[in-house]
């Protein structure tokens, strides 16, 4: 006689989906506090689903209707049932049960879309508005669900952190997004040391390509300073700050190796980056 597993539940499935789809952020998830962990996964499945989009589509407009499903999830007109996926489902739940602004969420839907397209960042603010609408508001929200309270008090903090957080993982992403075409580099910088997208893709100039690289990773060093700056984050929604913690060493690295990150890679071994954040959830600093 044989007898089936029993079938997972939405919340199973989707720390499962966060396991592989964001390992730093699923074990951020797991220094969490039991309870919170549902919603924390919910939102960072669904953070992890919009940035693989472009790896998922050949071409914007399909990335586009993926997106539009998100949006219309959100603004209340899906088709069908949300049961029927578990991410969404888990995502409407924990939009209900910690009453988290929708339009946040949607905001972050449409900042992907620059990703779907190969137009490069105009300039520094522009860099800053989509970090701000992404790894920023991502650490916002997950704060408003460790402690609704609390995250107001760390909304500076959050702010700064996110923009760290994401030009560190553009680094990351720098030679992939360079073979795609895409340059997320602002061309305020790549002009100021005398590139321009096409001169920065062709990867020629290594001298003028290091200095672009060493000034958008000193932007980023600058931001996690003001990050620390503002304040010593309140204990209770430091679990939402976990992965920003892992930028600094991105940043530093970058800054050293210069053009040299499309031939080294930046990533620290995944047993580091899991001890950091251990670290770091004892000892409260970004």
């Amino acid at each position: 006689m044989t007898t089936s597993a029993a079938p997972r539940s939405n919340r199973d499935i989707c720390l499962a989906t966060l396991r592989d789809t964001d390992r730093d952020r699923y074990l951020a998830c797991l220094l969490a506090p039991e309870e919170k962990r549902p919603a924390l996964a919910a939102l960072y499945a669904f953070n992890a689903e919009l940035a693989r989009i472009r790896d998922l589509v050949h071409e914007p407009l399909p990335g586009e209707v993926r997106m539009q499903y998100w949006r219309d999830l959100l603004e209340g007109q899906s088709h069908g049932s949300s049961e029927a996926n578990p991410l969404a489902s888990e995502l409407l739940t924990a939009i209900e049960q910690y009453r988290l602004p929708r339009q946040t969420l949607i905001d972050m839907i449409d900042a992907r879309i620059f990703d779907l397209y190969d137009d490069p960042m105009e300039s520094r603010s522009s860099l800053e508005g989509y970090a701000g609408e992404t790894a920023s508001a991502l650490i916002q929200l997950a704060s408003l669900v460790l402690s609704a309270d609390e995250a107001k008090r760390s909304a500076d903090a959050a702010g700064h952190a996110g923009v760290a957080q994401a030009i560190a993982g553009l680094l990351l992403l720098m030679p992939l997004n360079r073979h795609r075409g895409q340059v997320y580099l602002p061309l305020e910088i790549l002009s100021a040391t005398g590139l321009n997208r096409d001169s920065f893709l062709a990867g020629e100039d290594k001298r003028r390509i290091s200095a672009a690289v060493e000034a958008f990773a000193g932007l980023g060093r600058d931001h996690l300073v003001k990050a620390r700056a503002a304040g010593p984050v309140p204990q209770v929604v430091f679990p939402a700050f976990l992965p920003a913690t892992l930028a600094e060493p991105v940043l530093k690295k970058a800054q050293k190796l210069g053009a040299g990150i499309f031939d080294h890679s930046l990533a620290m071994p995944q047993w580091r980056r899991q001890l950091r954040m251990a670290i770091a959830s004892i000892t409260k600093k970004i």
